[in-house]
């Protein structure tokens, strides 16, 4: 595979900072232009972020000196230099899906980790493990764009990454009919660290602005097919949500209960989520887990520290399968909300549209 030149837009703030570490040794991406908003634009990386960076490890020197460039007013200059940008910026949604469009018109292909085109019909949403045939309304994308290279793909929200994945491969062959869950939601989801957020200490908020129409209506997007070049989406499961904030650094968990058409047993669930791959697995993609899914039988996992970080923070752990009294089965689910959830699945976005060609 090819080296890839790519900008990040929006690189000061923490999804940004989450590319950037992702990218530092990427086999097929290289990091060539930083942009952000015009408050920063001019300065240094270093300058600009100066004490908030909130990734674990160092910031890496080669991103140190990079000047800043403009994510608005610089994008010709921007879109000269690279072969497609990651988009993360923190604007107005109105605001975002111009500037978006704005990059793709410029004949630069745009993989964002924002909700503003997630229900644009002919912009895939995709999780490369469960609906990757979605690049496919890509050319009916750039058909309206009037463009020749330029498209925009997103990624979906980072709570369905944790439970969406449990329920796809068995919707096929058992029907999955209706859902509640249940989503505990890390503070990095509101892109915030205990330091700046002191207020979450010792405390749970059970409101997340927006998150629960999101876990309701946007796995129905992720069911969807392509039909006269947009995107229709399923008509069920039908999804019921609730979404809280815990005191946790990164790792959103959902507790699941889900009734079926066909009633499977719980072995038969067990054995499809461990021999589930997806497309992102066929290609063996850079970032994709080897095991996608993975299920312990311990009462007491998946726990947020010992399995977030599990493949890199880019699988998916479930436990505690049962059946229940109202629903068929009950079951936990757990994901690395800035990893497979948000920068991590948008890498891992972008290495599909790579393989398969989109970005040549």
């Amino acid at each position: 595979m090819k080296k890839y030149r790519v900008g990040i837009v929006g690189a000061t703030g923490m999804v940004g900072q989450r590319f950037m570490t992702l990218l530092e040794n990427h086999p097929w991406f290289e990091v060539a232009v930083l942009a952000a908003s015009s408050r920063s634009a001019g300065k240094t990386y270093q300058e600009a972020i100066g004490r908030k960076w909130c990734m674990d490890t160092p910031l890496a020197d080669k991103y140190k000196d990079m000047v800043i460039m403009d994510a608005e007013n610089d994008i010709d200059e921007i879109t000269s230099k690279v072969d497609f940008v990651f988009s993360a910026v923190n604007m107005k949604k109105d605001d975002i899906k111009a500037l978006e469009e704005k990059y793709a018109k410029h004949e630069c292909p745009v993989v964002s980790n924002n909700s503003a085109h997630r229900f644009t019909d002919d912009v895939p949403m995709v999780v490369p493990e469960l609906n990757a045939e979605h690049i496919n309304v890509i050319p009916y994308q750039r058909k309206r764009l009037g463009t020749k290279r330029g498209f925009i793909a997103v990624k979906s929200n980072c709570s369905l990454q944790s439970y969406v994945p449990a329920l796809y491969p068995l919707h096929e062959k058992f029907g999955v009919k209706n859902v509640l869950v249940c989503t505990y939601q890390a503070i990095s989801g509101a892109s915030k660290t205990f330091e700046t957020w002191p207020e979450m200490i010792d405390n749970v908020i059970p409101y997340i602005g927006g998150e629960e129409e999101k876990s309701e209506k946007e796995p129905l997007k992720l069911w969807g097919e392509i039909k006269d070049g947009k995107i229709v989406p399923a008509n069920k499961p039908n999804f019921t949500a609730q979404c809280i904030r815990v005191p946790v650094s990164n790792g959103h968990l959902g507790a699941v209960f889900v009734n079926f058409e066909k009633k499977p047993t719980k072995d038969e669930m067990i054995e499809i989520w461990n021999n589930f791959k997806g497309r992102a697995q066929e290609l063996e993609l850079p970032t994709a887990p080897k095991k996608f899914l993975n299920y312990f039988t311990e009462d007491d996992r998946p726990q947020i520290k010992s399995e977030r970080m599990l493949e890199n923070g880019m699988a998916v752990s479930i436990g505690r399968l049962r059946e229940d009294t109202q629903y068929d089965y009950k079951f936990v689910c757990l994901s690395h909300n800035t990893l497979r959830g948000a920068a991590g699945g948008a890498v891992l976005l972008a290495e599909l549209l790579a393989a398969e060609g989109y970005f040549d």
